[in-house]
């Protein structure tokens, strides 16, 4: 079982490498605010219209007749002559018990709490 310095110790160096960094980052946000100039940004020229794009039109070949042969007629199915089903006994149950209900729970008033209605 490893002690507890050895655990902490870890997590003790992550905390101060993230305060150490969160430390620069901020000192240097506003420096870098101060180094970049004030450029506008460029006005694009606008965009050339898409010229339409002219399809030639053609019909489609005609579709070829397809001639299949007659599918074959499966056989009749044959009679099959099952025994009689079996008659299950009858099964007497013990009643069901009654599900106990949710029992209502208040929490108690203290003065001071508002109520909502």
């Amino acid at each position: 079982m490893a002690s507890r310095t050895a655990v902490s110790s870890p997590a003790l160096l992550l905390v101060a490498l993230l305060l150490s960094c969160a430390i620069m980052m901020s000192s240097a946000a506003p420096r870098l605010e101060e180094e970049a100039p004030n450029k506008e940004e460029p006005e694009l020229p606008p965009h050339l219209p898409v010229p339409e794009l002219l399809v030639p039109e053609h019909e489609l070949p005609p579709f070829p007749e397809v001639h299949l042969p007659p599918k074959p007629e499966l056989p009749p199915f044959p009679e099959v002559d099952l025994p009689p089903k079996p008659e299950l006994p009858e099964v007497k149950l013990p009643p069901k018990p009654e599900t106990p209900g949710v029992p209502e729970f208040h929490f108690p008033w203290t003065p001071g709490h508002r109520v909502y209605l």
